[in-house]
């Protein structure tokens, strides 16, 4: 077992809890920002993420970021948990996880609770991996962007 996969006493891994203390970071980096500067540097928070991240992961995530702020311009980057997300009113909406970060063969592109996606079927999936970008895989992430920000 690798040593990010080890648990601790509280049940997560070193990367869980890394994670988790990079969201209370996060938190306490908003709260700290004024109302009119966040969305400006939450934005930049995010760019600098993507910039970092392995050359693989950097260029699906510099894909999503444009598919998701060109399909919902109302979504406000930011980071979440470490990783690029878009939000709606402090809600995050979708997020893009690196897979390289996780430790995955893949990365993945998700939706939380706040995303408009609930069908009548009662089942919809609510996270994606992602090892490559075809232009139909853009298109149906586009699409699902604006399905999630339907009112």
């Amino acid at each position: 077992m690798s040593a990010s996969r080890k648990t601790s006493p509280d049940g997560l891994s070193e990367d869980e809890r890394a994670a988790v203390k990079e969201r209370a970071a996060e938190v306490k980096k908003d709260a700290k920002r004024g109302r009119g500067d966040r969305a400006a540097l939450d934005e930049v928070d995010v760019l600098s993420k993507i910039a970092a991240m392995e050359p693989s992961d950097r260029a699906l995530a510099e894909r999503i970021h444009a598919i998701v702020t060109g399909a919902a311009p109302e979504l406000s980057p930011k980071l979440w948990y470490g990783q690029p997300a878009y939000a709606r009113n402090g809600k995050v909406v979708c997020f893009f996880r690196s897979g390289h970060g996780d430790k995955e063969p893949y990365s993945t592109f998700g939706f939380t609770s706040a995303a408009n996606l609930a069908d009548d079927g009662g089942l919809w999936p609510t996270s994606y991996a992602v090892a490559e970008l075809s232009d139909d895989a853009a298109a149906t992430i586009a699409a699902l962007v604006k399905k999630a920000t339907d009112a």
